[in-house]
């Protein structure tokens, strides 16, 4: 829930206070509109739209940028509910006729005056200033042709939508997804353990971190961060990952994230990474590394001894991965900038070659929620074919005896088991061993030794990681 009250921000004294807090009430939704729009109009993940937004519009204020992303990413979560509530009270048009910034504006007005208050509870004044936020904004004469409908939206009854559903869109609307994907979980994993699933990814994981032994001494650490007020509980059975169970301030703010001494990772990445067991003088392929959690990680597993060739396209995520190796501390990496699908140039074999590529991203809708959104069925297929090629590319550079590590923040069988099947039908000196240490589930179709981890049971990212021997 987001941090601010809008009626009680907007009822500030003195005078001078409720000022700056009407401001910082207008930097927010002028930062959440333009977001949704840029969203709407580019395609663009909620992230890469709200920080573009932020440079663009200029904005400052950390109170109204910190309310600004919580109104962006709750509403964008509750997409298909919002607007078929709105639909129904727009009808017979529709929410995609009115320009793209009324659009933005009517869906973070029914998240913030209904969905937030979880349809109930209505706050006449808090609409009121809101309605006058976006006049502000939008300007009166944009927002003349929706107003009439703004009181309808205030305290129309969410029934009138879920009442007239079947049971697979119901449970859809209910939990935020897609109809289509609601029903390719339940025949994946069963009604029950879907529907747990589902509404897992109505709020993310817990925050997770990496101490990073490569700056100073674990123990030095964690003394630090508790000085600052950062409670932790260590995750077994990975050896340097905690989850965050309290902090008085941003974990960017400490010393420790400013110094490099621990990564923000979630317990998945972690765990991929200590499944190829890397070691010291070993030569190492990080493929698809930016921003570089995996390659941070492996280097600190190998005490900074050996070689780690990192691999991306992308020249903007291999800046970010230049800039996290060298505050990790990392002396051992060296970046490669290649398309894995075409080819992969690199000279040799290495001991691992570790594969984490694009996927569907259907095991982190908690934390990006406009991701289930752009997708359809057919971008699964889609998804499968660039990873089959990749696979194939990362398998030629494998040495004798050495192993390859495949893993996806997705759920799906197309991307993880169907994958690993075809690629030990095609490649027979390969074979499916155990990973270390043990933790999640089994892989499904029999593929026992792969490993998955689920939002609803092991309070991760959905993931999957398969350990291939090159015999």
């Amino acid at each position: 829930m987001l941090s601010y009250d809008l009626h009680a921000v907007f009822l500030c004294r003195p005078l001078h206070v409720f000022v700056v807090c009407v401001k910082l009430l207008k930097d927010a939704w002028k930062i959440a509109i333009e977001t949704l729009s840029w969203m709407d109009l580019q395609k663009l993940s909620e992230h890469l739209a709200f920080a573009r937004t932020v440079k663009q519009l200029g904005i400052s204020d950390s109170n109204a940028v910190r309310y600004a992303y919580g109104l962006v990413i709750e509403t964008v979560r509750r997409k298909n509910l919002i607007d078929a509530f709105i639909n129904n009270v727009l009808k017979p048009r529709g929410i995609n006729e009115f320009s793209m910034g009324v659009q933005a504006f009517l869906r973070l007005y029914v998240y913030q005056t209904r969905a937030a208050k979880n349809w109930s509870n209505l706050d006449l004044e808090e609409a009121k200033s809101i309605a006058k936020l976006g006049r502000a904004i939008l300007g009166w004469r944009t927002m003349r042709c929706v107003e009439p409908f703004l009181g309808f939206l205030l305290t129309r009854p969410i029934t009138t939508i879920l009442s007239v559903t079947d049971d697979i869109e119901k449970l859809g609307l209910q939990t935020f997804h897609p109809t289509w994907f609601v029903d390719y979980c339940i025949n994946l994993l069963g009604r029950s353990e879907a529907t747990a699933f589902l509404e897992s990814n109505l709020k993310p994981p817990p925050v997770c971190i990496r101490i990073n032994t490569l700056r100073t001494s674990e123990q030095k650490i964690l003394e630090s961060l508790a000085a600052e007020g950062v409670r932790l509980e260590k995750i077994e059975p990975l050896r340097y990952a905690y989850k965050v169970v309290g902090a008085k301030r941003s974990l960017r703010d400490t010393l420790g994230f400013k110094e490099g001494w621990f990564y923000i990772q979630d317990k998945a990445s972690c765990y991929a990474a200590e499944a190829a067991e890397p070691h010291s003088d070993m030569t190492v392929l990080d493929v698809c590394a930016a921003p570089g959690a995996k390659t941070t990680y492996l280097a600190q597993l190998m005490h900074n001894r050996g070689s780690i060739f990192s691999v991306d396209y992308s020249t903007r995520r291999m800046q970010a991965w230049k800039r996290g190796v060298e505050l990790m501390g990392v002396e051992i990496a060296e970046p490669i900038l290649a398309d894995v699908c075409i080819s992969l140039p690199f000279e040799g074999k290495a001991d691992i070659v570790v594969l984490d590529p694009p996927c569907t991203s259907t095991g982190v809708f908690a934390k990006q929620p406009s991701a289930k959104w752009r997708l359809t069925p057919k971008s699964i297929d889609k998804m499968a074919d660039l990873q089959w090629r990749m696979i194939n590319n990362c398998a030629e550079k494998v040495k004798l005896g050495g192993s390859l590590i495949y893993s996806t923040c997705s759920i799906t069988v197309e991307e993880n088991e169907l994958i690993i099947e075809r690629f030990l039908r095609q490649h027979p000196d390969f074979t499916l061993t155990e990973i270390k240490p043990a933790f999640g589930m089994p892989g499904l179709r029999g593929l026992d030794k792969c490993r998955r981890l689920y939002p609803h049971l092991h309070e991760s990212n959905g993931f999957f990681i398969a350990k291939l021997v090159k015999q």
